[in-house]
């Protein structure tokens, strides 16, 4: 007997909460999720995060102000508590209504407070359960979890082990991230009990992204996930990047002579961002007294954003690192946001129907945790 046609529904409780129509999320990448990158993301479809960490402060309102003129759809903005600034992305958020924030290395209780009751939906970036259970504790709506395959700073277990146990550990939606990069990633992400995904590699291999052409063609050249590798040799810290002449140089460096450009490099960023010598040491040494940054780890946390703007920035794919995960090795063209959004639903909505008519005969199948 034929199987009646069916209807396969990819809105989660995600899309109700961020106002977004697909559970698929742009994330915040320093120095590429820029206003053009997160409005094209929201007209898509899709939820944008705009980089606030990574935006220089006398420019940050100016940019959330561009991302409201070129789309009307609900967007969010990333931070973290060791940016001078940190108090006035919370601010700018509360104060142009933002729908969410996201954040690694997040807010204390009262900051996230203050966001919630404001109607700003927090939104933290993990890699570890115990820190997903830690963030919902203090007050995280919804929880990213992102496995090892993603990129930039990353850990070592990967998102399908990472992703069953963070489900099993809280109670809000969880977007899946790590790996991902089409619409099977996306059905297997719901399958698990995920409210969507988020992709990083795959948004700034888009022609939306601001990232120059030249150093995106190097990101689709790679064919080889085993290239696409995690080094500690930029800020002490596991971060996946793609392998190229500047990761091997800084890694064939003694532990000495990377600590003494990353004092360099500290000075150059705290100026950049009109630091004083005072204020940047007290920066430093609220972040080396941190659970996670020791006092090397701290001063060689000044390398990466001066290695990764020589390259996503600059254009110079040889002198600066490339973070990326290891989706880069298997995404061969650039497409814009439109065009990836549509056909990673489309993608999606076909697997799981395929799937569906496997082992149900049902008119509608409606997807998504609550």
């Amino acid at each position: 007997m034929a199987v009646e046609a069916m209807s396969v529904d990819l809105r989660t409780v995600l899309c109700e909460r961020l106002g977004c129509r697909h559970p698929i999320v742009q994330t915040a990448m320093g120095w590429v999720a820029d206003a053009r990158l997160v409005a094209a993301t929201s007209n898509a479809g899709g939820f944008g995060f705009l980089a606030g960490a990574t935006i220089e402060p006398d420019k940050l309102e100016a940019e959330i102000r561009k991302v409201q003129s070129l789309t009307d759809r609900p967007f969010g903005i990333n931070f973290h508590m060791f940016q001078p600034n940190a108090m006035q992305v919370v601010d700018l958020a509360i104060r142009y209504r933002l729908r969410a924030v996201s954040y690694g290395r997040g807010p204390d209780a009262a900051t996230i407070r203050r966001l919630k009751d404001a109607g700003v939906l927090c939104m933290p970036t993990v890699g570890a359960v115990k820190h997903a259970v830690k963030a919902v504790e203090m007050g995280a709506d919804i929880v990213t979890v992102q496995g090892g395959e993603g990129g930039g700073h990353t850990g070592s277990v990967p998102t399908s082990i990472l992703l069953p146990q963070v489900l099993d550990a809280v109670k809000v939606p969880v977007v899946a991230a790590g790996g991902f990069f089409d619409g099977r990633g996306l059905a297997a992400a719901l399958a698990y009990g995920a409210s969507g995904i988020a992709m990083g590699t795959r948004f700034l291999m888009t022609t939306d992204s601001p990232v120059p052409g030249t150093v995106k063609e190097r990101y689709v050249a790679v064919r080889d996930p085993a290239l696409v590798r995690v080094s500690t040799a930029v800020d002490g810290l596991p971060q996946r990047m793609i392998d190229n002449p500047a990761l091997r140089r800084i890694e064939g460096m003694s532990r000495a002579a990377r600590l003494a450009a990353s004092v360099r490099h500290a000075l150059t960023w705290g100026r950049q961002n009109g630091m004083t010598l005072p204020q940047m040491g007290a920066l430093a040494w609220r972040a080396a007294s941190g659970e996670d940054m020791g006092f090397a780890q701290t001063v060689m946390a000044a390398n990466a954003p001066m290695l990764i703007q020589r390259s996503i920035v600059q254009g110079d794919a040889d002198a600066g690192v490339l973070p990326g995960g290891q989706a880069a090795a298997v995404i061969d063209r650039l497409e814009s946001c439109e065009e990836m959004i549509r056909r990673i639903v489309e993608e999606a909505s076909a697997r799981l129907d395929a799937l569906a008519r496997t082992h149900v005969n049902t008119d509608h199948v409606t997807l998504g945790n609550a």
